[in-house]
């Protein structure tokens, strides 16, 4: 047998992430020509962490930008439209936008949103919420602006020491939809061994589409010497998945994290026979068709694959979009 790539499946692009693009890309291709001379449309930070995605939309005219003080006003009555992304938002930036007039198209995955909404009905039931996450990224952003007072941040399991809860304190956890299954498995074992009555969430916040890749990596690793995950260093389950391939590979060789194939060190691969390849949840599938041409001109000409879950989730587009443009989808 030759040298060889090993695919795995499913990888790429989950529903939120396409539902997130495919909101941008329907408004640019249905706006009109505005008079005032502003753009077809405004995304508040990276509507998906992937640098490859957010220029090419920006090459057909979005504009993105951090903070909603940086879109200008329109003139009169006209709105301005603005993408929240799909990491979602605080409820002090829904205000903002309100209060400048921006028509508001909400491209928050709705598993996203869904813990959100834990968050204010575990907070109207009178609970303190431990959240999993990791601090600064977009997403816990979001979701410790529901209730800032009462939902406690920690990124691992260490940091369980500092959070001071009594008995008598109604205490639920919630985590970050990117997080590794592994990773939040020993957080919430430390967890539950100092606040015994912690009470789980109904249902793991842990995403499919994180879950499902991160289970294929595995199983891609158990037939590769070294795996190659394509994703941006800020996409939180891209970096995840190197860690994952990682420590499947248990030292038999490397797991590496590119953008694109430019990124790939041919030093990688020297004494590899098999490569494992997959994706973060925000990139396209051209990326990876580019890291396998790239392998291909390394000597890797066969190419197989391993089939995990197969996803057939999907979200519509957001109300606003839908509404409109005047029909349900």
């Amino acid at each position: 047998m030759g040298k060889r790539i090993v695919l795995a499946n499913p990888r790429g692009f989950c529903a939120g992430v396409d539902r997130a693009i495919q909101t941008v890309d329907t408004i640019l291709r249905t706006a009109g020509t505005r008079t005032d001379g502003l753009p077809p449309v405004y995304v508040r930070r990276q509507i998906v962490h992937n640098r490859h995605v957010v220029d090419q939309l920006a090459a057909r005219g979005a504009v993105f930008v951090e903070e909603l003080d940086e879109i200008p006003q329109a003139a009169g009555s006209a709105q301005v439209p603005v993408v929240f992304s799909a990491h979602g938002v605080s409820p002090s930036v829904q205000r903002e936008a309100d209060r400048r007039g921006l028509a508001i198209v909400d491209a928050t995955c709705p598993l996203v949103s869904k813990v959100h909404r834990e968050v204010l009905r575990f907070v109207r039931e009178g609970y303190e919420i431990v959240y999993i996450g990791h601090r600064g990224h977009d997403e816990a952003v979001g979701v410790v602006g529901e209730a800032p007072e009462h939902v406690h941040l920690i990124e691992h399991a260490d940091d369980v020491e500092r959070l001071d809860f009594a008995p008598t304190d109604k205490l639920v956890l919630l985590t970050q939809t990117t997080l590794s299954v592994d990773e939040t498995a020993d957080t919430i074992a430390a967890l539950q061994v100092r606040f015994p009555w912690i009470e789980l969430p109904p249902s793991s916040d842990i995403c499919y589409a994180t879950s499902n890749r991160q289970a294929a990596v595995k199983l891609v690793a158990e037939y590769a010497d070294c795996v190659v995950i394509v994703g941006s260093a800020n996409s939180s389950n891209s970096v995840r998945l190197m860690e994952v391939a990682r420590e499947a590979l248990a030292g038999r060789g490397g797991a590496y994290r590119v953008d694109d194939a430019d990124e790939m060190d041919p030093a990688w691969f020297d004494g590899v026979e098999a490569v494992g390849v997959s994706s973060g949840a925000s990139v396209p599938d051209e990326l990876v068709s580019g890291v396998v041409a790239r392998l291909r001109n390394l000597g890797f000409l066969e190419v197989d694959s391993v089939e995990g879950v197969e996803e057939k989730m999907h979200f519509v587009l957001p109300a606003a979009l839908r509404k409109r443009q005047g029909r349900s989808v």
